[in-house]
């Protein structure tokens, strides 16, 4: 039979997927995060916005949301699948190696944040048990949006990652000593909550054991049959049943989700599904975000915008500094520290989880539920901000402490100045290194710096766009200067200035063709090599090789290839010697 576009379901899908297919693309091409077009797209479709409309405009029912609660389901589908990714990214040794960042720092950011949360909330009137349930729901921090915007293997990541992970561990025992809190409510809760700790235990055991048996076994079957569809549904079933027993045993699903990455992450199959399913974790984490964004009412908070602002401000600010802090006590660099209390400020989707919980076990008004609801919607459209915010901020503070380093005296350079520490300065500096010859580093990317300082190499922060920094470092004094920026523009102007204050100074500059190797030259530069040419030409001799030409008329080709070259960039240099455009040569090679 024949869905018509009045199923409501079906026309549901269509305004996901039509979500999807407009909002991904989009916002990729203006660099902006999806999460906060999916957001957006919430807002715009669900029942506080064109959604309350339709009865007026009935044509709007095919491009709105008539039921949110029916995807929520497909919401929660999303998140199940996020952690299942996660844990493919991980291993158990890796996960045992952060046992003390998980069980230590993310432990303490939970109570803390809590705990100054739930205080500052009783101050304000709010009773002691409600507090406590407040200040739980409101450090919770939000695994679906933080992890996609930083992933775990980067510094801010893994700290992240950490507290997030004991986060999703402490959810079901969070719920269930707030239903043993209740006014109605016996000294059974806390038993019932002992009897989850025991039989989640076991059944975290019995997936471990069961998992290494049957998981190899069954996705070799799978492979066998080289049929994508088998593997797919091999990985959702594996999924499916970790979320349903961890569920059954009164854990959150999402624990047994991320148990089955873990699992499927030690077998040798572990790529092809992080392949296979990332297609669906991507939809169904962007069906999440809609789901948050059709939470927002825009007229409740055009009605309390003055409290809602100080309700989100306090939270962020609250949970920020304590994981700054946090984080600073287990020696995190600040930069790091203030980039991952920003990105864990905002609430979370168990957020929501856990005010429901408090609301019915009658520690919080409805209303109060209401109000803390809609912010947590509000810190939750605000993270991606926030993580661009961190990002800024841990720059700032980076070039700070770059800053304040000892500055070299004019006069004290050591040996050689490198000016640009990509990939093409790092392989100079090393060569350099090698062979015993002293230089100094110059980087304007503090990110960049960070990690060669890190690494040992001696690197300054600085922009040698600007003048002053170019007279304080006295590169006269140099023996040589190289210039490996891959800014064409700057490179000249800086190799002429450089000529002007230093004619005897060797300069060696990185060109990226022969047009812009004789523009070097006309500025003064030593020697400028054209990174794309010598790479075209080795490139050639290989693939002329490999097809069976001769090695003597191949190599005969490439010397008479770049003695043109040297030809082309002499002539439009209006050089007096021939630049230098060789490599090194293999044994018996013909000399170029």
């Amino acid at each position: 039979m024949a869905i018509g576009l009045d199923n409501e379901g079906f026309s549901d899908a269509l305004v996901i997927l039509g979500a999807a297919g407009l909002v991904i693309p989009a916002f990729a091409r203006f660099r902006i995060s999806p999460v906060i077009g999916f957001i957006l797209v919430g807002l715009l479709v669900g029942p506080a916005g064109l959604g309350a409309l339709s009865d007026r405009f009935p044509w709007l029912y095919y491009i709105t949301i008539s039921d949110p609660h029916s995807i929520e389901p497909f919401a929660e589908f999303g998140i199940i699948l996020l952690l299942f990714s996660i844990g493919l990214e991980l291993s158990f040794k890796r996960l045992w190696g952060m046992r003390r960042l998980v069980f230590g720092t993310g432990a303490a950011e939970l109570i803390g944040s809590a705990a100054l949360i739930g205080i500052a909330l009783h101050m304000i009137g709010q009773g002691w048990a409600g507090a406590a349930g407040l200040g739980l729901a409101l450090a919770l921090s939000s695994t679906a949006l933080v992890l996609p915007l930083v992933g775990t293997t980067s510094a801010v990541g893994r700290g992240a990652f950490a507290m997030l992970l004991f986060e999703d561990l402490a959810l079901v025992p969070i719920i269930f000593a707030l239903g043993a809190m209740a006014p109605t409510a016996s000294d059974e809760g806390w038993a019932g909550l002992a009897g989850v700790a025991l039989r989640g235990g076991l059944t975290v055991v019995a997936l471990y054991v069961g998992g290494r048996l049957v998981l190899p076994r069954l996705f070799a079957q799978a492979a066998r049959t080289k049929s994508p569809e088998l593997f797919l549904a091999a990985s959702l079933l594996v999924v499916i049943v970790a979320s349903v027993a961890t569920t059954a045993a009164g854990l959150s699903p999402i624990v047994g989700a991320l148990l089955a990455g873990l699992l499927i992450a030690e077998t040798e199959y572990h790529s092809e599904v992080e392949v296979i399913t990332a297609p669906f974790k991507g939809l169904a984490l962007g069906v999440f975000l809609i789901t948050v964004g059709m939470s927002l009412d825009l007229r409740l908070i055009a009605a309390n915008w003055g409290s809602l602002l100080l309700a989100v401000v306090g939270v962020v600010a609250v949970k920020t500094v304590v994981t700054y802090l946090l984080l600073r006590v287990t020696q995190a660099r600040p930069a790091i520290a203030a980039e991952t209390g920003l990105l864990m400020g905002s609430p979370s989707e168990t957020t929501l989880i856990v005010l429901a919980t408090a609301a019915q076990a009658q520690l919080i008004l409805p209303s109060t539920a209401t109000f803390w609801q809609t912010v947590t919607a509000i810190g939750m459209t605000i993270t991606p901000l926030l993580a661009k915010a961190g990002r800024q901020v841990s720059k700032r503070i980076e070039a700070r402490m770059v800053e304040a380093a000892p500055v070299i005296e004019p006069g004290a350079v050591p040996g050689t100045v490198l000016i640009g520490f990509g990939r093409v300065g790092r392989m100079v500096a090393d060569m350099l290194a090698h062979h015993g010859q002293s230089y100094l580093a110059v980087e304007a990317d503090i990110d960049v710096v960070s990690e060669a300082r890190a690494a040992g190499y001696p690197v300054l922060f600085g922009d040698v766009a600007r003048a002053e920094l170019v007279d304080r470092l006295g590169l006269a004094s140099a023996r040589a200067l190289i210039l490996t920026m891959d800014d064409p523009v700057l490179t000249v102007r800086l190799a002429r200035r450089m000529r002007a204050v230093a004619p005897d100074l060797p300069i060696i500059a990185r060109a990226r063709d022969a047009g812009h190797a004789a523009e070097l030259y006309r500025a003064g530069v030593t020697d400028a090599v054209p990174e794309t040419l010598e790479s075209s030409l080795q490139l050639s001799e290989a693939v002329l090789v490999d097809l069976g030409v001769a090695m003597g008329p191949v190599i005969a080709s490439i010397h008479e290839k770049r003695d043109e070259l040297r030809q082309l960039i002499r002539r439009e240099a209006a050089l007096d010697r021939e630049p230098r455009i060789r490599r090194v040569r293999r044994q018996g090679e013909i000399p170029a």
